[in-house]
């Protein structure tokens, strides 16, 4: 669950800030247009009240779950989403893909106490430009929307220690099987990882090929076992690495 104050967040000092990749960023003659969603009203009143000090950023709306959000940036169309990633009905990461089916041109930034790795993971594979942790500063608040605006990614300092420890493991762990004749996986197996290679979820697979959600669950187990693997993200990789799955 979210933080229910808007407490965490305190002023800026000189050495913190997110970690930022991206071209640099550019004047906006238009206001940020900013859709706020969190499942506790004073966080986001907290944070309206921030946003409103600053000139070029415009909240124009707010959500207390994914399921609104997804409408709210329907009938809205902001420039930005800025969404907490736990919450009732519908989470912000369930909702992120809903949110750019709806609204390309939003670009959503995860504002969370979540410091779970699984979390940024998925959060980045469903379409998020950016993943903050709420105990950053009220003034980087603001320069995080900016700099998503002007085309750039955001995540707190901590969180990208956190992908780039993984990645270089996920590397390592590839490297160390390379010569290592790759499991053979069944043609169903193959169908299921080149669906999760899409970024579908398990119900959806299920849909796709007609099968059960359980029968999914299961097949990826397979996969993952057969592969000696932990997560589905590297099952893609590594199936690319090794010419098992080509994606197109």
């Amino acid at each position: 669950m979210a933080d229910s104050s808007f407490g965490p967040m305190r002023d800026a000092t000189a050495d913190e800030g997110s970690v930022g990749m991206g071209p640099a960023a550019g004047s906006r003659k238009e206001p940020i247009r900013v859709l706020v969603v969190d499942d506790h009203a004073l966080f986001r009143r907290g944070l309206e009240i921030v946003l409103a000090a600053e000139e070029d950023i415009q909240v124009v709306g707010e959500a207390g779950d994914g399921a609104e959000a997804v409408d709210k940036a329907a009938d809205l169309l902001p420039d930005i989403v800025l969404m907490d990633v736990r919450m009732p009905k519908r989470g912000g990461i369930e909702a992120c893909t809903s949110i750019k089916e709806v609204a390309p041109s939003a670009k959503i930034i995860m504002l969370t106490i979540s410091d779970e790795e699984a979390d940024l993971y998925d959060a980045i594979k469903a379409g998020a430009t950016g993943y903050l942790l709420k105990e950053i500063s009220t003034d980087e608040v603001a320069t995080a929307i900016r700099a998503v605006a002007d085309g750039q990614s955001q995540i707190s300092p901590s969180m990208a220690s956190k992908l780039l420890t993984e990645f270089k493991s996920m590397i390592q762990r590839t490297d160390e099987r390379r010569l290592v004749p790759a499991p053979r996986l069944t043609d169903r197996e193959l169908e299921v990882l080149k669906l999760v290679a899409t970024g579908m979820n398990n119900r959806d697979i299920a849909k796709e090929l007609f099968i059960s959600e359980n029968t999914v669950k299961n097949h990826v187990r397979n996969i993952l076992e057969k592969l000696q693997l932990h997560s589905r993200m590297e099952a893609v990789v590594y199936a690319m690495r090794e010419k098992i799955l080509e994606i197109r």
